[in-house]
Parts: C-alpha cells; sequence; structure tokens
C-alpha cells in the first residue's frame, strides 16, 4: 500500500492510496479513508473522476473527497505514472 496524497481539514485527515495489486489495472485510480474507515472508496481519475466504490464514507464525505480528487487530479494521475513505472511514490502533504 502506498499512501500518495494526505489532505488535512479541521475535522479529517483523508488519506489517497494505491494498493500493490493496483499495478496490475491500467485505469487510473484511487482509494481513500480516513482513520479507522474499513471500507475505502474507489474514485476513477481517468477519464474523468468518478465514484466507483463508496466505501464507509457519507454522502457529505464523498462529496468533499471528490472535490479533493477534482482539485489535485494532475498531482494524483502524475502519482499513479510513477506507481505502475515501479518508482517510489511520496506522499502529497496539503492542509486546508
Amino acid at each position: 500500500m502506498s499512501k500518495i496524497f494526505i489532505y488535512a481539514t479541521a475535522r479529517f485527515i483523508w488519506t489517497f492510496l494505491f494498493y500493490g495489486s493496483d499495478s496490475n489495472e491500467n485505469r487510473a485510480h484511487v482509494h481513500v479513508g480516513k482513520a479507522g474507515m474499513v471500507n475505502l472508496a474507489k474514485i476513477w481519475l481517468e477519464p474523468q473522476v468518478e465514484v466507483v466504490k463508496k466505501g464507509d464514507l457519507s454522502d457529505k464525505q464523498l462529496t468533499q473527497v471528490v472535490e479533493i480528487v477534482n482539485k489535485y487530479r494532475n498531482e494524483m494521475l502524475g502519482q499513479w505514472e510513477r506507481f505502475k513505472a515501479g518508482e517510489k511514490v511520496r506522499s502529497i502533504k496539503v492542509k486546508e
């Protein structure tokens, strides 16, 4: 599991990550959740941002996460390219 993006708000710290098995998938996506969450959301990054799986997120949380993904989509796609190429991926940290 590679943490690729960490987004901290006043209420939550959202962690965006790739699983090792994600390298077998051709379509760029990210998994996202917060501390203690068991079922993470899965969001496609291409060809457009699209929710695949809601996970344990509420509708309000999912809306917030999709806004974050839309805002930082290019950075996440860059992380995906490094990940797929087998390069080391370092977490990008953003504080609201």
